[in-house]
């Protein structure tokens, strides 16, 4: 009977192995394969660190990067925290309408969305129109933020709106108790309770807003190069292994930080696993 079971386990499971040995694994062989080797002239390949040292050259981009999606993240985490513990304070169908609204605007594409944020801000936008001015929008840092803001926010409160909305609310009438006001209550209380939460959601908008490419093409008006810029750039002009090896750097950055972003985070509670 247990070998049936196991049997059935392994049958059911087969397609899911397959989906992810055949776009994760075989993908990131590739990938591996390109960042340790270049082309010789008559089509073949030798494995060379030549890539990897050619890095050095990139640290500026990676360095801009990193600054545009901490601040990015920074703001998201400002404004995503109050947003989640309104919409956690809420009555249950207040909260559902809430969630409703915060995930309306993730129904339409990423690229769409980018384009009618141009649309908006551009010199001739709706915004500088509204405002009776020309205010130079596009094509600044600020604007990639806001773009990255504006796109990557869900990420920040879903998680912590889900950690909030399983704290009992008996704690509140326990700090209460215990003579906390409302302030004491969210940093002594409310806000280690949720420290997954933010872990959470703070991963999940520093990773995608470090690789974007489409924000910082269509709101940084090509005035400067973010990594991914970077890594589509090599690609696009047949630099193969040093896009791979730009790429490669990047996964085995970001699996270092989530590594360690999971020893601080609670599974059970809205925490990241590796």
């Amino acid at each position: 009977m247990k070998n049936k079971k196991s049997l059935l386990h392994s049958i059911s499971a087969a397609p899911h192995i397959f989906w992810a040995v055949l776009f994760i694994v075989v993908p990131l062989i590739i990938v591996i394969f390109y960042a340790f080797t270049v082309q010789n002239p008559d089509g073949s390949y030798t494995f060379s660190f030549s890539n990897i040292a050619s890095l050095p050259d990139y640290i500026s981009i990676f360095g801009l990067s990193l600054e545009l999606s901490v601040i990015a993240t920074a703001v998201c985490l400002v404004v995503g925290y109050p947003l989640a513990y309104i919409m956690a304070r809420s009555k249950p169908k207040t909260q559902k309408i809430l969630v409703m609204l915060l995930m309306l605007p993730m129904w339409t594409n990423l690229l769409i969305r980018t384009y009618s944020l141009m649309a908006i801000l551009d010199n001739n936008g709706i915004l500088n129109q509204l405002l009776g001015t020309s205010f130079q929008i596009v094509g600044t840092k600020g604007a990639v933020i806001f773009g990255m803001v504006y796109d990557f926010l869900p990420y920040m409160v879903l998680p912590i709106y889900t950690c909030l909305s399983k704290i009992d609310k008996y704690m509140w009438e326990a700090a209460a108790d215990l003579g906390c006001d409302t302030p004491k209550t969210l940093v002594k209380v409310i806000l280690p309770l949720s420290r997954s939460g933010i872990i959470s959601g703070v991963t999940m908008v520093l990773v995608p807003s470090i690789r974007t490419f489409s924000i910082s093409q269509k709101l940084g008006g090509g005035t400067f190069e973010l990594i991914g810029d970077t890594i589509e750039r090599q690609f696009v002009t047949g630099a193969l292994n040093v896009g791979a090896a730009i790429s490669l750097v990047m996964m085995v950055l970001i699996l270092i930080s989530l590594t360690i972003m999971n020893k601080f985070g609670d599974s059970e509670d809205g925490g990241i696993i590796v």
